[in-house]
Formats: C-alpha cells, structure tokens, sequence
C-alpha cells in the first residue's frame, strides 16, 4: 500500500505526462514521443490507484487488467489501419458505458446514503449527469462504429421534428434529475434507468443524423464526450487524477472538433446536436461530359513527362495498403528531379490524421505532407495530380452544388491541374453517397482497379 501523499504525488506526475502526451501529439515529428509519455502516465496511474489507501480486492483488479490487458494487445495486433476508426469509436463506447456503470455503483454505494445536505444534493448531481453524459457517448459511439464498419447506412436519418423531440427528451431528463435528487434512499433509481433510457436513444439518434462525410468529425466529438464522460466518473469516486484526465480529453476533443468544423466550413452545433441545421431540399446538379480512362502504362508516361506532382490519399489508400508502393513512386520521381508533395484533406479517411498516420507507416517525409490549404493554391500550377482513393474531398460539387450534402466543405481543388489521374475500384459513389463531377472533367481521367495494385505496375513502368 502506498500513502495518500504519495497517491496524490503520483497523480500530480501522471497528470504531467498526460499534458506532455497531448503536446507530443500535435505534431508527427514528436507524436512517438507523446504515445510514450502517455503510456507512462497510464502505468503509474493504474499502480498508484491499484495501490491506495482503502482499495481491497487488488488480486481480483489485477487479473482483470491482465485479461484486459492481453484482450487489448490482441485487438491492437489484429486491427488493420483501416479498421482503427471503428476501433477508435467502439472503445469510446467502453468509456461511456464505464461512466454509466459507476453511476449506477456510485447511487447505490452505502456510502452516498452517509451524506447529508447539500454535500449530498451536489453528489446526487455529479451521478444524474455522469450517467446522462456516459449513456449518449455510449450508443453515439456503437452508432459510429457501425456507420464507419458500414453496418449502419451513412446517409443522416433525417425526420420532421426531430430537434423538437430532442428538446423534449433533454426537458424530461431535466425533470427526472430533479426527482431523483428529492427521492430518499436508493427509491430514485427508476426515475435515474429512465433518463438512462432516454439517454441512450438521443445518443442514437444524434449521430444517426450526421451524414458519412462529417464522421471523422463525429469520432473526434465522440472522444469529446468520452472525455467528460471520465471527469463525470472522477467526480463520482472521487479521483482526482480520473477528472484532470477526463477534462484534458474532453476539452482536447472538442477543440480539435472545433478546428475541423472550421476547416470543412461546418457548424460546431450542427456536429453535436446531431444535423443541425437545413438540409438540402432540391435536386443535385446534372453531371455533365464524358468519363475518360487510361492504363497502367499511359499513366507512367505522363508521370515521366510531368514535373510537378501532387498525390492525394484517400479511404481506399488505406484499404488497398498502398502507401508502401505510392511512397515507393514517390522516390522514384524525386531522383528525377521532379516535385512531389501529397496534399491531406482535414477529413481524408474516416479518422482525424488517418492519411497522416498511414504515411508516417511508410515512412514519408513530413516536409512533403501538405494540409489543404497549403497545397490548395499550388494546385494549379501542377502538371499533375494522382487521387488515390479519395473521393468527396476531391468533389467539385462541394463548392458549385447548393443541393448536394458536401456543399460549403472546403475541398482539395485538384481540377485546377493541367492533368487528373483518379485510382478506384469503381464508379461508386463515396461515403457521402453522391456522384463525384470531377470524374467527368476534360483534364480527369481514370485508372480502375486495386490502389495497390495499380501503383505496383505503374512502378514497373517508370524503371523500365
């Protein structure tokens, strides 16, 4: 066992590393570093609390972190890079289910009946809205996780009303919180599995509102919620380190959601109310023009005549695993003299930094990863331009189309290239569901079949 000063000094330096961590993770070059920060916070925060005054049962919590443990190494060695938003989203789901459990543990703990006034009323609180908060991030987050496993349609589940019924639900929680915080003894818990229930539906139907091209904002405000969810849990059980480190994610969490509202030029509010907002009401524009193809070998060639190249990575990048042999081409050009960069859109992939991670992977040079709007005004300078796999962050529709569901989102403007390859399977339509005009353009043409694959014999091509 280990004292309370000590606990509370080991706490102090968890809370440190976290920071460190958070830090370490707003850039590439350092975000190794931030991963091992935040690990070594972890460490100490489970032994010191595993350790405490006052905890009994440490051979019990010991093997369900090994088996947690063991089931966690698992996951992580078996989940490909595209699968981590899923993963990402249904461990947020675990967090607000923990904030719920603990809510529920927390009312009917003998110890909460010991409190008195107002000290008791305050308690009563943290646990009506800990649970509320963790019941939403709980179901929002499964919903995401089959919207982004393409289990659940990404097209928004829009419904007359449907912001007025979510006011009314919020009103009746309101109204159950105030029953519950005047019912004496543990009799407040069916008013609390009330608001639990309601919980868990406005969770659902919030996010089952958002269309497929906001869900890597959604993920991040999930991680938001999954934040304060933990604080709520602090404030429950009284961890001091279990609320500092809920507020770092949470508040981390919605700035980040913030800044990729920004950059796709979408409402904040519109994001965590669940489709806030007016939605397109009239019919899409007309695709216009003819779709053109190339081969493998057409490709190279104007690879090899072009001397500046922009790459943008998409979704079916990371399905194909084709950084490798892009990364290889990549090198290629460049002893050649020629300008390489790749141009990342803040949303490429279903995860904030997707694109980012999977080239890191193979290991690209940070210098050539460009964000949108640094590359955005290059583009038409550029001789050519490869989209692999991308899809609606390359949609001209996006800025031309008041009635397509991408309007207002910033995009890269890769038409403004003297030259467009797209790489896809297909003409399928992106996770946004509506058809891409810029396949369709006089300087666009296509090169169907695996990412991989097709980048793999445009190698062949250019060494020959």
């Amino acid at each position: 066992m280990i004292s309370g000063q000590v606990q509370l000094a080991s706490y102090l330096f968890a809370s440190i590393l976290f920071i460190l961590s958070l830090g370490g993770l707003s850039s590439q070059a350092s975000a190794k570093r931030g991963v091992m920060y935040g690990i070594v916070g972890m460490i100490i925060a489970i032994v010191s609390t595993v350790l405490g005054e006052g905890v009994q049962g440490q051979t019990y919590i010991l093997i369900a972190i090994a088996i947690a443990s063991v089931i966690g190494i698992f996951l992580a060695r078996k989940v490909e890079m595209t699968s981590m938003p899923q993963l990402v989203a249904i461990l947020h789901s675990f967090v607000g289910l923990a904030a719920v459990l603990v809510g529920f543990g927390s009312y009917i703990d003998p110890k909460t009946a010991q409190l008195t006034g107002v000290e008791h009323n305050i308690h009563l609180v943290e646990i009506f809205i800990g649970v509320f908060i963790g019941a939403i991030t709980f179901t929002g987050s499964v919903v995401a996780w089959g919207k982004l496993d393409g289990k659940i349609r990404s097209k928004p589940l829009i419904y007359p009303g449907r912001h007025l019924v979510n006011i009314l639900l919020v009103i009746g929680c309101v109204v159950l919180g105030y029953i519950f915080t005047k019912a004496p003894g543990v009799s407040g818990l069916p008013p609390l599995y009330i608001m639990t229930a309601i919980a868990c539906f406005i969770g659902v139907m919030m996010v089952m509102a958002i269309g497929g091209a906001d869900m890597p904002v959604v993920v991040s405000m999930l991680n938001s919620y999954s934040g304060w969810a933990a604080a709520a849990a602090g404030f429950m059980l009284g961890n001091d380190l279990l609320i500092v480190t809920g507020a770092l994610v949470g508040s981390s969490g919605a700035i980040l959601s913030i800044i990729m509202c920004k950059a796709m030029n979408r409402s904040f509010l519109s994001v965590i109310f669940g489709g806030f907002g007016a939605a397109p009401t009239g019919p899409a524009k007309e695709v216009e023009g003819e779709v053109t193809a190339m081969n493998h070998e057409e490709v190279a060639e104007l690879l090899k005549a072009a001397k500046s190249v922009v790459i943008v990575p998409g979704y079916g990048m990371a399905v194909a695993k084709a950084q490798f042999p892009v990364y290889a081409m990549v090198e290629h050009l460049k002893k050649e003299g020629k300008e390489v960069r790749f141009g990342i859109h803040p949303v490429a992939g279903r995860l904030p930094g997707h694109m980012n991670v999977l080239l890191a992977e193979a290991n690209v040079p940070y210098d050539i990863v460009m964000e949108m709007d640094e590359i955005n005004d290059d583009l038409a300078e550029t001789d050519l331009v490869l989209v692999i796999g991308a899809n609606d962050i390359v949609n001209p529709g996006a800025l031309d189309d008041e009635n397509s569901p991408i309007y207002g989102m910033p995009v890269l403007e890769v038409w403004n290239a003297k030259d467009v390859i797209v790489m896809k399977r297909s003409m399928a339509t992106g996770y946004a569901g509506v058809q891409n005009p810029l396949f369709f353009k006089e300087n666009t043409n296509m090169l169907y079949g695996d990412a991989k694959d097709s980048v793999t014999k445009i190698n062949g091509f250019l060494v020959a």
